[in-house]
């Protein structure tokens, strides 16, 4: 008898049609690129102290490529992939972020022909990748942007080779609270993403069978002078691609309530706050324990030899 497949776990009613909209023009987006670098670059260090020499490197959500870059830095005998559902994104990232240093260049040319910088257009649950063809998975502030996590780690597992490891980071269910309260005076539509909590996604990453999946969780505040600057750095971040969000114009009214609202928040430095709770995760793909035809696999190591 053929088990039924489990249903998908949304994270969210999120309008992945939106989210391709929202990001399909970067200069919309590059105002709150310096959260996108500070994130990558705690990712990174997070990165540095694991071992690993990946001959294929894989960036889902590459955005218009900025950390392309800095991982064929760190891996400069690599081919690095970049992946991302926004065509314009990836024009962008031809332009700028993907570019090789002359350094990079140098070596590439040195190295195997498969080194350097790749891009491809497409939904990182649904990559056009063969399976066990990539030794590092490395996706930045991406992942909360798909309903299907559990899909998205399936798929990132089914692409990464034996011992391939998995590193990640995204927000948490704190960000933007201060955001939410505000908008709580106006109306009870959404108009943030309810994210994800890091234990969740731990349970996620063990079910599509990643091996001791480890989670970390910071926050970060970032200041504001004027509700209208926090406001724009939201809209640069992605802004609402939920499909339940709020339907047609907000009146000069109830919008000066929500300002109104924010206002209300000002800390004794005369400054408003938003609050970004960043989760971080890495994982790797662990031996199989089991043959496609669902038989054990039993590992003997010979002793070694004692040494003269």
């Amino acid at each position: 008898m053929q088990v039924p497949a489990k249903p998908p776990k949304l994270s969210a009613p999120i309008d992945l049609e939106r989210v391709r909209a929202l990001f399909r023009h970067p200069d919309r987006v590059q105002p709150a690129d310096f959260l996108r670098r500070e994130i990558a670059s705690r990712l990174q260090d997070r990165l540095a102290v694991v071992k690993v020499n990946p001959q294929r490197v894989l960036d889902a959500g590459c955005g218009v490529g900025a950390d392309l870059a800095n991982l064929q830095k760190s891996y400069a005998a690599a081919q690095v992939v970049g992946i991302d559902a926004a065509e314009a994104m990836l024009a962008a990232a031809r332009g700028q972020g993907a570019r090789q240093s002359p350094l990079n260049q140098f070596l590439s040319k040195l190295l195997p022909a498969k080194a350097g910088i790749d891009l491809l257009v497409g939904d990182f649950a649904d990559l056009p990748l063969a399976a066990n063809s990539i030794d590092l998975v490395w996706s930045n502030l991406a992942l909360h942007w798909h309903p299907q996590p559990d899909r998205v780690f399936a798929e990132w597992r089914r692409v990464l080779r034996v011992d391939g490891l998995l590193m990640f980071s995204c927000f948490g269910p704190d960000t933007l609270q201060e955001l939410r309260a505000a908008f709580a005076e106006l109306d009870l539509a959404p108009h943030a993403l309810p994210f994800v909590d890091m234990h969740d996604f731990g349970d996620q990453l063990v079910e599509a069978g990643f091996s001791t999946p480890v989670m970390d969780m910071e926050k970060i505040t970032v200041t504001y002078e004027t509700p209208q600057k926090l406001l724009a750095d939201v809209r640069a971040l992605g802004g609402n691609p939920l499909s339940t969000r709020r339907q047609g114009l907000i009146g000069r009214a109830a919008w000066q309530r929500m300002l109104a609202a924010l206002e209300k928040q000002r800390g004794a430095d005369g400054k408003l706050k938003l609050t970004f709770e960043i989760i971080y995760g890495h994982a790797f793909r662990p031996t199989p324990r089991v043959t496609k035809n669902g038989e054990a696999i039993i590992r003997f190591d010979l002793p070694r030899k004692p040494k003269n």
